[in-house]
């Protein structure tokens, strides 16, 4: 199963965020559809609409961040001139038709992914560095990162859907163990961060992420099958909280502060479901449950891309996070001839052949991401006009030149119009800036105020 069936869009909501609001106002009943319930709650507050995380229409703005590994090939890559009049290069021809709806972003670095004192291991830095801009610190067991754009952006927002984010992934999560160098697996194979301790793990099984998002069983008991789960989840924490709280009384003082810290963390599962309760139930589907990961690749990232889609058309969540392959790997690509391993071949030493199959690699990367991007193109949102339109994607990779571990002028995209705060179908060379720079001008967008420095950010992106 390459992607779920188109048929989903009929599904769900057409209605215009003025044709809502009307019927809102008349009392006219509405399908119980999550992206118009978090419309409904803010339209409790007029004052609150086209305010925090939300476009000028009123429509949820969306934002993703997707990673491939091991860089790209430069000459392949970049276009030979700026501005709107740029010729796509060979890498970026699947967007011909998207042209219009992406911005290829030059000169972005993350300088604390060079290697410096601390010598090999670009991997586990390109990865880990991408989202959070911070130097890692070598070590398998002493992780210190920081956190990510995409978790900082989800503690401002996150409160407005049923879940803050979510964490996808086409690799199985490692936490633990040394990769690269001497750098711990949870660089190399996460990248969200809730702390610079904590690497937040992805889901890799569509299974799971789609039972996570709809519910378990077949179409028509799944949201029966939530509310359900969370009965029980209630109960069991009621029975948890009362059975604590009468043993907290007979307990030492340190021990009461132990308990205190397990009941605060308690505390915080029911108040995910309270959010859970507040925001309405998940959107029932007729679409079949995924069996689980694919063999075939291709499919896999086509399922991980549409379960976004999903996410982002039923507002399930508004920031999400993909990692198609940790930084370093080293899959090979027999479905277009090429048997070799990816990061065997990155590292082609300017030998021609092996220059053009990891350019076809490339090509391959973009030519999925394409295929997302038309998805979210042909979804139309709760304001009529497509989900595109409505989302600020970046996709880009923590190398720049596999061949040689740089870290400079990252091959980074930024597809969507922010809700009409972007200016896509353009080549913009910044000319050396922070990656991180680009994250807080996408922060802004969002409405998050206070927000002066992240990472290794220098100030905000212009030209966007």
């Amino acid at each position: 199963m390459a992607s779920f069936p188109k048929s989903i869009t009929s599904q769900l909501s057409r209605h215009s965020r003025r044709q809502f609001l009307r019927g809102l106002g008349a009392g006219i009943a509405l399908p119980a559809l999550a992206s118009l319930e978090s419309l409904k709650v803010l339209a409790a507050d007029s004052t609150a609409l086209g305010s925090l995380a939300e476009t000028v229409s009123g429509a949820p703005l969306r934002t993703a961040f997707l990673y491939f590994p091991n860089g790209s090939i430069p000459s392949a890559w970049w276009p030979d001139q700026q501005g709107a009049e740029y010729k796509l290069s060979r890498s970026l021809e699947p967007l011909t038709k998207l042209r219009d709806s992406v911005q290829i972003l030059g000169g972005l670095d993350h300088v604390n992914a060079e290697a410096g004192p601390d010598g090999a291991g670009d991997h586990a830095r390109g990865n880990g560095t991408f989202l959070t801009g911070m130097r890692l610190n070598k070590s398998a067991t002493d992780i210190r990162a920081g956190i990510s754009i995409d978790q900082l952006l989800a503690r401002e927002v996150g409160h407005l859907t049923r879940f803050s984010s979510l964490e996808l992934s086409c690799d199985p999560a490692r936490r633990t163990g040394s990769c690269d160098s001497g750098y711990s697996c949870a660089y190399q194979f996460n990248l969200s961060w809730s702390s610079p301790t904590t690497p937040k793990s992805a889901e890799s099984n569509p299974r799971l992420l789609f039972e996570r998002l709809f519910g378990a069983g077949k179409p028509g008991e799944r949201v029966a099958s939530l509310q359900r789960r969370r009965h029980e989840q209630r109960s069991i924490l009621d029975y948890v909280l009362q059975d604590a709280r009468s043993m907290q009384r007979k307990l030492a003082v340190r021990d009461r502060e132990k308990m205190e810290q397990y009941l605060t963390g308690v505390r915080e599962i029911e108040s995910r479901i309270e959010k859970v309760e507040r925001l309405g139930d998940a959107h029932e589907l007729s679409v079949e449950t995924p069996l689980g990961i694919p063999d075939d690749y291709e499919e896999y990232i086509a399922m991980m891309y549409e379960l976004m889609v999903l996410a982002f058309q039923t507002d399930s969540t508004r920031v999400a996070t993909l990692l198609l392959a940790h930084d370093g790997s080293n899959r090979s690509f027999n479905q277009i001839g090429i048997s070799e391993g990816h990061h065997d071949l990155s590292h082609h030493m300017n030998k021609e052949d092996r220059v053009q199959k990891v350019a076809e690699i490339d090509l391959w990367y973009v030519r999925q991401f394409a295929k997302f991007l038309n998805r979210l193109r042909e979804v139309e949102d709760v304001d009529g006009s497509p989900l595109l339109d409505n989302s600020m994607i970046v996709y880009g990779s923590g190398n720049a030149d596999g061949n040689r571990h740089t870290h400079s002028n990252l091959p980074i995209l930024l597809a969507g119009g922010g809700g009409g705060s972007l200016t896509p179908g353009r080549y913009i060379d910044h000319e050396s800036r922070p990656a991180c720079n680009l994250f807080l001008s996408l922060a802004d967008r969002l409405g998050i105020q206070g927000l002066d420095r992240f990472g290794d950010s220098t100030g905000r992106l212009a030209n966007l």
